[in-house]
């Protein structure tokens, strides 16, 4: 009795742990009931119909990436590339994914190689080996179309890397050195003929900064000559008008003593005869003078008469 017992709680317990399944996060499980796709299982705990119902497989939510194997293909001007791709993709509908086509990845790897062959096979050298975002998207695209009815949905899909023969790539690398010594002969070429310019610019510049320094020396040379003989026309000026208005005066006081144009012209042929005193000094008279020279004696006379006795 007691082992029937014992029996029954075993049975029981394997019921149980058949009919409750503990799925993880971010997987889900595809449920048939009798042969036939039933639900699908949730992230949790879920319970299931003993011998009924059955798990055929769990699928993964997360984004996954599948590596295609290099594949040899020949561009349009007949090179032999060798290419290869990763394919990152995820699955949105867990149910297709199943009963839409038996293996996904697999089916993904072969839509990218028929893709790829006829994708480069309308490409050149130069246009496969710069085209990598072309060709990704144009693999993508493919992929989309094929993969729509699988459940599953492309995210990128990325060109790792392009080898072309060894001797393109060593007439490639010879390219490229010539071309990086051409680069740095223009380089060095276009670095001498600016400093030539700047050189250029330079001397010019400090000609015209001289020429501008001159011609202000110049201008302020002139601008001082100028004031100065401003400042010594003007000191001759005051120095006339100072001698004006001297004699002014003295002619002046002279008629304010009574003296009248004669005494006055008396006094200055008195001045003139002591000058003509010396050797060496010739006095000349205007034709004007000559004729005052009558009245001379006259005045002399009344110059003689007013001294005192």
């Amino acid at each position: 009795m007691i082992y029937v017992v014992f029996l029954i709680l075993i049975v029981i317990v394997l019921i149980v742990m058949l009919s409750i399944k503990i799925v993880p996060q971010q997987r889900v499980g595809v449920v048939e009931r009798l042969g036939k796709y039933n639900r699908l299982l949730t992230p949790g705990v879920n319970v299931l119909v003993p011998f009924i119902d059955n798990v055929r497989v769990y699928h993964d939510l997360r984004i996954q990436q599948a590596n295609v194997p290099p594949q040899t293909v020949i561009t349009k001007d007949n090179v032999q590339v060798q290419i290869d791709t990763i394919i990152f993709y995820q699955i949105v509908a867990p149910d297709q994914a199943t009963y839409g086509i038996s293996d996904y990845v697999y089916g993904v790897r072969n839509i990218t190689t028929a893709t790829l062959r006829q994708i480069i096979g309308n490409m050149e050298l130069d246009e496969t080996l710069s085209g990598r975002e072309r060709i990704s998207s144009n693999i993508r695209l493919a992929l989309d179309e094929a993969t729509e009815k699988w459940g599953v949905r492309i995210e990128r899909v990325e060109v790792l890397d392009i080898k072309p023969p060894l001797d393109i790539q060593e007439a490639m690398d010879k390219q490229m050195k010539a071309e990086r010594s051409k680069r740095a002969i223009v380089l060095e070429a276009e670095a001498a003929k600016q400093d030539v310019i700047l050189r250029s610019e330079g001397d010019k510049q400090s000609k015209i900064l001289k020429a501008e320094g001159e011609k202000e020396a110049r201008i302020r040379q002139a601008e001082g000559l100028r004031q100065a003989q401003e400042l010594e026309a003007l000191g001759q000026a005051k120095a006339i008008q100072a001698v004006a208005e001297a004699e002014k005066i003295r002619i002046e006081l002279l008629r304010a003593a009574g003296l009248d144009e004669n005494v006055l012209a008396y006094r200055s042929f008195e001045a003139l005869s002591e000058i003509a005193k010396g050797a060496a000094n010739k006095v000349f008279l205007p034709v004007s003078a000559v004729d005052t020279l009558g009245s001379i004696g006259a005045i002399g006379e009344v110059f003689k008469a007013k001294k005192p006795e």
